[in-house]
């Protein structure tokens, strides 16, 4: 097997070489979740209508701002909106309003809610793509910095990444260090069609609510809020990792909006290869004995997957494309390019799948005479869920009103993948996803992710109350990390039998 590489460079990347692009979380929930095309009618359940989203809100009151933070128009969710919706969720706020943290996070967020509503539109209303998110990052340090944290803007080898921290860090004298993860790279063409606006702003909120727990009980800890760029393509969250952005962190957690509630997501491992042959053109009519045909290798490989397929497990993931298959008809081929990824729930299944398919790629180099090259891009691994995180989050939603399925039931069904694997990997975590069509915890399977309907309803106004909701939940299991030595020590010994298994 040969390989080759690239100096070219991601843009606003810094010492990173271009690799095949990664699928990131595109298809994620697919199988799981699709069953109306993207081009079906939303029809997100909501008590309040667009139009009475109107009014204009602040982002922030830092009067020293040179960014541009003028909102679009919207319309603060009053407690009276708040309330109607959230009776339709059956949510009674009593329940846990004798747990002097979660009403504190509660607090916090909500007095921001008006804020964070507006700086979701923003950057729903102006969708960029990986490694070009320049809007998107300087509203949202501009914003933490006027909340008060200390912001580091292009932030470990990132143009568009940043980290905002507050409190007693370790090297200060704190005992504990919880990260949180915001996103807010938009997909070509569609927007946001992953609910990344909602992703930066559940960020947002659940540090907000972190924050002012720390600082009104005084306790030894501290919050990072990781901007994360580049989650559809090549993965910012790993680049950042590598660069050590999350050194010292003791737990990792973010949110991401879906159609449904689920916590233990089956996400896939995946790595993504590009395929290169190169062979000898001649005349296809006049001499085509003097040729290497290139296009034979690439067609081989296509086929010998294909027929790979029935020996791999149904829960194993092998699918490409032929990116370039020749110049013209009468020519031989003397180069080709593929592209495939290949897909596992786990990610040490990932590794022996990729050596069978590099099988594949080297046989049909050697049966046609051509040379292969191998590029391998940025691994995806799957999530490694970490169970009293999990139990914890369960648990604080539900004094919100909501019900989850089983575990079984959830991990069910495939998905897609996300690069917030590979942290979970290196530290416990846990990745939610919030259903933001309705508060009532009732699949909606009309749309998915990835849509143009979806895209519209990462805009709607249940869409933002459901990610205040799980936003609370997550930043009361961080406190929970805080505050209960014993509970911090039950995660981190979960994560080694998981990670040791």
């Amino acid at each position: 097997m040969s390989s080759s590489s690239s100096s070219e460079k991601n843009p606003g990347q810094t010492g990173e070489s271009n690799k095949p692009t990664t699928p990131g979380c595109i298809d994620i929930f697919k199988s799981l979740f699709i069953s109306q095309p993207a081009h079906s009618t939303c029809a997100c359940s909501s008590s309040l209508e667009d139009s009475q989203w109107h009014e204009k809100a602040p982002l922030t009151n830092n009067s020293n701002s040179n960014t541009d933070m003028s909102p679009p128009h919207v319309h603060p969710v009053s407690n009276e909106e708040m309330a109607e919706v959230l009776k339709k969720a059956q949510i009674d706020p009593s329940a846990w309003s004798d747990d002097e943290y979660l009403r504190v996070i509660s607090n916090a967020i909500d007095a921001a809610s008006t804020e964070l509503r507006s700086l979701s539109l923003r950057i729903h209303e102006d969708p960029e793509l990986a490694y070009h998110e320049f809007k998107a990052h300087g509203w949202l340090t501009e914003y933490l910095q006027g909340k008060g944290f200390t912001v580091e803007r292009s932030a470990y080898g990132l143009e568009t990444a940043f980290v905002a921290s507050s409190g007693q860090s370790k090297s200060a004298g704190g005992l504990v260090t919880v990260g949180i993860c915001s996103e807010y790279d938009a997909l070509p063409g569609i927007g946001h069609a992953c609910g990344h606006n909602l992703i930066a702003i559940s960020g947002v909120a659940a540090a907000l609510g972190l924050k002012a727990v720390i600082e009104k009980f005084h306790l030894k800890a501290e919050v990072k809020l990781f901007g994360t760029p580049a989650e559809e393509t090549s993965g910012g969250k790993i680049t950042m990792s590598a660069n050590g952005a999350f050194k010292g962190v003791d737990v990792c957690m973010m949110l991401h909006g879906a159609n449904a509630d689920v916590i233990y997501t089956p996400f896939l491992s995946l790595d993504t290869c590009e395929v290169e042959f190169f062979g000898k053109a001649s005349h296809a009519s006049a001499s085509p004995w003097e040729g290497v045909n290139a296009l034979d290798a690439a067609m081989q490989v296509y086929t010998n997957i294909a027929m790979m397929r029935q020996q791999i497990k149904p829960n194993q993931r092998v699918h490409g494309i032929i990116v370039e298959g020749g110049k013209a008809a009468n020519i031989i081929p003397d180069y080709t390019k593929s592209v495939y990824t290949v897909r596992s729930p786990k990610w040490d299944e990932v590794v022996v799948l990729k050596k069978r398919v590099e099988a594949i790629f080297n046989g049909a180099a050697a049966a046609t005479g051509c040379k292969v090259a191998l590029k391998w891009g940025v691994p995806y691994k799957d999530i490694i869920t970490n169970n009293p995180l999990a139990e914890s989050f369960i648990h604080y939603m539900g004094t919100m009103g909501l019900k989850y399925a089983s575990k079984e039931e959830q991990q069910s069904k495939l998905s897609g993948s996300t690069d917030f694997g590979n942290l979970s990997y290196e530290m416990p975590g846990i990745h939610p996803m919030f259903n933001i069509l309705n508060l009532d915890g009732i699949d909606d399977r009309r749309m998915g992710l990835h849509s143009t309907d979806f895209a519209g309803a990462a805009s709607k106004p249940v869409a933002h109350i459901a990610t205040m909701r799980a936003s609370k939940a997550l930043a009361r299991t961080g406190i929970e990390c805080i505050v209960r030595p014993e509970f911090l020590k039950q995660v981190k010994e979960d994560f080694e039998n998981q990670t040791h298994a």
